[in-house]
């Protein structure tokens, strides 16, 4: 036996009955191995639906654009105050210090001075408060003077500020030194939020460096931003009040008659004070819009609603927010505004921070399973190859407090996965697949079977077990997103370790499967699994058959399918993909001695097939169990035996009147006859008693069950004698001319190889065949029904798609011993003859 047929193409798998449902309406009941198809469906509809629910959204603007105009805004100000503030400077220096000094009024030279200590000290702090607070958001564990709340110009907030910054060295220490919040969602739509103990480093966190040995607590960098801060506004509004002062007054001295060097100074002081005044209102504006915005009209939290990142997202939004306003502030005024949140993230992935990895971790998550922002950032992150092969190595990262890091970019890839060039590209990274089978690590063999645990131990997120499980789930999910695609499959196939790994996962124990109250993901475990040992065992050409031949071989494949036969009743979606392993897996006539020869496999297939006690929404279970009996029928001696071993031949007999089983049901009573050898006549004869049920079924059905009931008459008929014969023919009421008549019929409606029913014109030849062996009347009929052209027009559309048992896609599986050409051969030479 070459090998048999791929069985793909089925729909979502889910976990309710509901979707089980809809499952069985998506795929053709008709459709299996047994005729070609054209394309397959896809098996992941259910969780990778996003594709299609995604396009139904219209293009929603970027929130972060408020953010960038907001920052272009206040850099407008931020840059005409600066120019204001340089050329009173200068005007101060050169005009009126550098002209004037000698002639100038005791107080306006002193407030001139004070003004431009003053001014000197703002523009300094300024420039520095911008790098502090820059500074201080690569930090995510503290907010500093960077959060918005912090900027509060409130007297609450200043005497808070101010006691804050006076506490005792050892309170400040027992602060957040050595601790990060992580915020994470176990499920999707599902967060949680939690406190990790937080290692030393060998690195400063910024926002904690003591800049002086002495009085660590007050230099310590957050305070000095703070500090910075409050200098500022005081400054401009000293500046304020000391350029009105002057400015009302208006009195700058005497100016005597005929001095030439005071005749200007009045003009010149007006200027300065001016220019003094315009700038630090300039200032206070800049300020008051900044706090407008931020403390009242809360901008960033809007934005951070808008992107959906939760309450650490603002600490996102806030560095991103930074990032925009200093490319405003140090460079041009629109840099800012080529900014993005996606690109900013994939920057900041880049980063050796772990501080920074989170923050870009985070934001990416979040916008790929946002179904808004979803293909666009997946577009950016697909081609942009250095991403790609960031979060690929991220996959390794082990370290408890990278846990959250790593769990992001999984979930990312495993949205990247789901559109066919991008997996490509996630596969083409050298070591990807090794990356991902890091995140299939069980603790299977310490805490004992999957059926053992309680729903209490399954703690997704748990520290002993490092979030095994939501691992595990991702891991799955990625390959088989990957899978979809034949040359990954190679590739799962070769990487090392990775098959038994995925095989484990499929194990499920009598517990398990006949628990009421089993967690959704102890059973999204078993179900993932299957749903990629489904697609990896239904891959086509060489590559398939490396890969049914390696599933099969490995030791808990086939017993472990077999537990999941024998107590899965109530997981129905379970039974289903195990079978349709199964049948793949018989593609290869090793497996099929395999399976034939596991204990108690084709007594649970016969089982779920005959049970006429399951619910109507098993009955897809039900004919897959049929399919896979059919299949380990087929050219298989031994499992033919086995199966008359079981004492089941008349329940098949029975099951040929019952519409949901007689078509899988007259296939395998084909297979049992023509298959289980001479030697087992007797126990085969008994299958006569089907001859009435055959042909008026013959007589009166169509397409796929007329095609399996006329092979199954050929064969039906070599146990009669022509006697035996006769007495069912009136049995079923029909007579052998109606059956001639019905079998050219047949022949004239197919005048081409039909897809649906590639079989149906050589049993027809067939049956003729036998009818006209020794019966001289009935060759008669057949050359009055012009048996002899409709033969010769087969001859001449005759097709390879004739010569074969079953399909892999479109490629021909297990070709028929005898060719059509020979059959009709010998019908032409019995007509003639006669």
């Amino acid at each position: 036996m070459e090998s048999k047929a791929s069985a793909e193409g089925d729909g979502s798998v889910c976990l309710n009955i509901a979707e089980f449902q809809r499952l069985s309406e998506t795929c053709s009941a008709g459709t299996t191995m047994f005729e070609p198809r054209t394309s397959s469906i896809s098996i992941e509809k259910g969780d990778s639906s996003n594709a299609n629910t995604a396009s139904a959204h219209p293009t929603v603007r970027a929130p972060e654009k408020k953010l960038t105009l907001f920052a272009l805004r206040l850099a407008v100000l931020e840059k005409a105050a600066t120019g204001l503030g340089t050329l009173g400077f200068i005007w101060a220096t050169v005009v009126l210090l550098g002209g004037f000094a000698i002639t100038l009024d005791k107080t306006d030279f002193w407030f001139i001075t004070i003004i431009l200590l003053i001014e000197g000290t703002r523009i300094f702090s300024r420039s520095r408060e911008l790098e502090w607070q820059h500074q201080a958001t690569w930090s995510i564990t503290d907010a500093g003077i960077n959060s918005v709340r912090a900027l509060r110009s409130s007297s609450n907030f200043l005497i808070g500020s101010i006691k804050s910054i006076f506490k005792p060295i050892l309170e400040v220490g027992k602060r957040s030194q050595h601790t990060r919040e992580i915020e994470a969602g176990i499920d999707a739509g599902t967060a949680a939020n939690w406190d990790r103990q937080r290692k030393p480093t060998r690195r400063w966190t910024s926002s904690e460096v003591p800049l002086l040995p002495y009085a660590k607590w007050f230099f310590i960098s957050k305070n000095i931003s703070r500090l910075l801060y409050w200098l500022q506004i005081l400054s401009a509004t000293a500046c304020v009040v000391l350029s009105s002062m002057r400015l009302i007054k208006h009195n700058y001295g005497d100016v005597e008659k005929g001095d030439t060097d005071k005749r200007n100074r009045q003009s010149a002081l007006n200027i300065f004070y001016a220019l003094a005044l315009a700038e630090a209102l300039l200032f206070l504006t800049e300020k008051a819009y900044w706090e407008w915005k931020v403390s009242y009209c809360k901008l960033l939290d809007e934005v951070n609603k808008e992107c959906e990142l939760g309450p650490s997202g603002l600490v996102s939004i806030r560095r991103f927010f930074y990032d925009a306003y200093s490319r405003c502030v140090n460079g041009s005024i629109f840099d800012g505004l080529k900014m993005d949140m996606v690109a900013f993230s994939m920057e900041l992935l880049a980063s050796n921070s772990p501080d920074e990895q989170l923050i870009a971790a985070r934001i990416l998550r979040q916008f790929t399973v946002n179904e808004r922002y979803s293909d666009d950032t997946l577009q950016k992150i697909g081609t942009t190859f250095p991403v790609i092969e960031r979060l690929v190595e991220m996959l390794n990262w082990t370290d408890p407090q990278e846990e959250e890091i790593r769990r992001s970019a999984a979930e990312i890839l495993s949205k990247l996965a789901g559109k066919k060039q991008n997996s490509l590209r996630v596969a083409g990274i050298p070591g990807a697949m090794e990356s991902i089978s890091s995140l299939l690590q069980t603790n299977r063999g310490s805490v004992g079977a999957a059926d053992e645990i309680s729903e209490k131990k399954i703690i997704l997120f748990d520290h002993a077990n490092y979030g095994s499980w939501t691992f595990n789930h991702l891991g799955l999910l990625i390959l088989k997103k990957l899978a979809k695609d034949h040359d990954n499959c190679g590739k799962i196939g070769n990487t090392r370790g990775l098959l038994p790994k995925i095989i484990d996962f499929t194990h499920a124990g009598e517990g398990l499967l006949r628990d009421e109250n089993v967690t959704a993901s102890q059973i999204l475990t078993v179900k993932r699994s299957l749903q990629l040992v489904k697609m990896l065992a239904s891959t086509t050409g060489t590559t398939g058959k490396l890969l049914r031949r390696e599933i099969s071989e490995l030791v808990f494949t086939i017993s472990n399918i077999r537990d999941i036969l024998r107590h899965g009743e109530k997981q129905p979606i379970l039974q289903k993909l195990g079978i349709e392993i199964l049948t793949s897996l018989a593609l290869e006539e090793d497996a099929t001695e395999r399976i034939g020869g596991t204990g108690g496999v084709l007594k649970e297939l016969f089982n779920i097939f005959f049970n006429q006690g399951l619910p109507e929404n098993h009955n897809q279970v039900r004919i897959a169990a049929g399919g896979a009996l059919a299949m380990l029928a087929l050219e298989s001696k031994n499992n033919c035996h086995r199966i008359l071993k079981l004492d089941i031949l008349e329940r098949l007999i029975g099951a040929l009147e019952v519409p949901l089983l007689r078509v899988n049901a007259a296939r395998i009573l084909r297979n049992l006859c023509t298959y289980s050898g001479g030697d087992r006549f007797n126990q085969l004869k008994g299958v006569t008693v089907a001859a009435p049920t055959v042909l008026k079924a013959i007589m009166t059905e169509e397409n796929k069950l007329q095609e399996v009931m006329v092979g199954l008459a050929a064969h039906v008929f070599k146990f009669m004698s022509p006697q035996e014969s006769s007495i069912m023919f009136e049995r079923a009421g029909i007579t052998e001319a109606e059956l001639a008549n019905a079998l050219v019929q047949i022949l004239k409606k197919f005048k081409h190889p039909p897809i649906k029913v590639p079989r149906i014109r050589r049993f027809a030849i067939e049956l003729a065949t036998w009818m006209m062996r020794g019966k001289e009347s009935n060759i008669r009929i057949f050359n009055e029904l012009s048996m002899e052209k409709e033969l010769e027009g087969v001859l001449e559309s005759t097709a390879d798609l004739e010569s074969f048992n079953m399909f892999s896609g479109t490629v021909g599986m297990s070709r028929h011993s005898t060719t059509i050409h020979s059959l009709v051969e010998t019908a032409l030479e019995l007509l003639v003859e006669g």
